[in-house]
């Protein structure tokens, strides 16, 4: 992506200011395989919002995964993710098997908690088996705007 121009935030935070807000990456939570212990992150939500001044303004996280919500605090206004693709098979909004340690709280679209959001788009790949069933492929478009 940087390759083409397209900025990548590994744990970094930058601020807008056309849109007045503060924009947050996180890196990778599920990145290296080590031998015996599964997958370790390269994420560090810490360091990443420490980045963020608490000035008011709104916060936006690119989690790619959205495990991570349940431990984002009350300053981030929202958190985009994906990773789970709906569970790619979804019967009457629910799939039987999804890529996330919460099952299908966080499989897909708008979940609210506590005061915060949590946007998960479906996206438009396939992990590990190359079926899509009930979650057709997308794009997500959110719009921010203040009331």
């Amino acid at each position: 992506m940087e390759a083409r121009g397209i900025p990548v935030l590994p744990n970094q935070a930058v601020w807008l200011p056309g849109a007045g807000v503060w924009l947050a990456g996180l890196e990778d939570q599920l990145a290296l395989r080590r031998a015996g212990r599964g997958f370790v992150g390269l994420d560090d939500l810490g360091r990443t919002l420490g980045q963020v001044p608490d000035d008011g303004h709104p916060c936006v996280l690119l989690a790619h995964e959205p495990d991570v919500f349940p431990t984002v605090p009350d300053r981030v206004d929202l958190t985009l993710s994906g990773h789970t693709h709906g569970g790619q098979i979804r019967l009457f909004g629910w799939s039987p098997r999804v890529p996330s340690r919460f099952g299908n709280r966080y499989a897909y679209g708008h979940v609210r908690e506590g005061g915060r959001d949590l946007v998960v788009s479906g996206g438009i790949g396939c992990s590990i088996l190359p079926v899509r069933f009930g979650v057709v492929p997308e794009i997500t478009l959110v719009e921010i705007s203040a009331v």
